[in-house]
């Protein structure tokens, strides 16, 4: 099979300045208390709908993006409130959007599956399995005719790799040399289906090398390793090389969405999965190797409590949409 060039070689933490580890922790953290925090608002019924949260992953949204410039473009999942972040995005905003304000990404129309930012480069997320992976082969067509210096990275779970929507859009992104580069978030169940029992390869990367592009697995809980190996496939699509598959091996601690009674996998295997916190790891790898101090780890975990406490006053403070409206900001085709 076809790797990408060293990415099955764990970088050294040398190879990431301080500033770099902190706003990926920042970032890393910004995710799991804003989705706690979210699913704490939706138990006292201060949100609506549903929400498919990942809880666990986080290492794999931050370090994919941290090679990603802010005029590259990404593309999501309905479990996508950690690319958002990741890629920039401001949680007053997104918590706006949660809340159904016009003061969020989306007027308040979106929600949680729905979010997008296109000043960030987010184009948004997609309530479809496997959506978003034909939408990054136009994108990356869009780039190419225009020669510009951008990169489309679209993420998927592991039960969109056997949508017809993956083989095709592969097929077509190797074809013409597109810019893009698939993340594969394998968090092992789609929906309630184990990996294990709905895809016959051991690993969603080595479908790779049916359509001739570089296919790497990995940890997707170790952000160092995430983000040299994405760095990788984002300077190849970049030189014009065409795209890439990376696939992320995680775990969602939390179920599918609010109505997952986790009837499917053991308390076992969720506790031995929590032992694997990619904040923790990341957390104990700097403290071991004497790049941030317990203060400072302390002060980023605060910071981003904060940020994120201010971001939910933000959005009960902010505006109820104009029923006289309903109909902007809202198309079809």
């Amino acid at each position: 099979m076809s790797t990408l060039p060293r990415a099955n070689q764990r970088p050294e933490l040398s190879a990431f300045d301080d500033g770099t580890l902190a706003e990926a922790l920042r970032k890393m953290h910004l995710i799991r208390k804003f989705e706690e925090a979210a699913e704490d608002c939706y138990m006292r019924g201060l949100i609506h709908g549903t929400m498919h949260l990942s809880i666990g992953q986080e290492a794999s949204a931050v370090g994919s993006a941290i090679p990603l410039a802010k005029s590259d473009y990404v593309l999501s999942t309905h479990r996508g409130h950690g690319h958002c972040i990741a890629k920039g995005a401001s949680p007053d905003r997104m918590f706006a959007e949660f809340f159904g304000k016009e003061t969020g990404y989306c007027n308040g129309r979106g929600g949680s599956m729905h979010i997008a930012d296109v000043e960030g480069g987010n184009l948004g997320a997609n309530g479809i399995v496997g959506g978003g992976l034909p939408i990054a082969v136009g994108v990356g067509m869009s780039i190419k005719a225009q020669k510009l210096d951008r990169v489309c990275m679209v993420y998927f779970g592991d039960g969109a790799n056997n949508e017809g929507a993956f083989h095709e859009s592969l097929n077509m992104a190797s074809i013409w040399k597109l810019p893009v580069v698939f993340v594969c978030e394998n968090n092992n169940y789609g929906m309630s289906t184990s990996v294990a029992r709905s895809t016959a390869v051991a690993n969603i990367a080595d479908r790779a090398l049916a359509y001739s592009m570089p296919g790497d697995t990995i940890d997707g809980n170790d952000l160092p390793l995430v983000a040299a190996t994405a760095r990788i496939a984002v300077e190849r699509a970049r030189r014009g090389e065409g795209p890439s598959l990376i696939e992320c091996k995680t775990y969602r601690i939390r179920g599918h969405s609010k109505s997952d009674r986790n009837l499917y996998r053991t308390k076992e295997e969720i506790e031995a999965w929590k032992a694997k916190c990619p904040i923790r790891r990341l957390e104990g790898e700097l403290l071991n190797h004497d790049r941030l101090g317990s203060a400072r780890l302390a002060e980023i975990e605060a910071d981003a409590a904060r940020e994120i406490a201010a971001a939910i006053e933000f959005a009960k403070s902010s505006a109820e949409p104009d029923l006289a409206g309903l109909t902007r900001y809202v198309y079809a085709e």
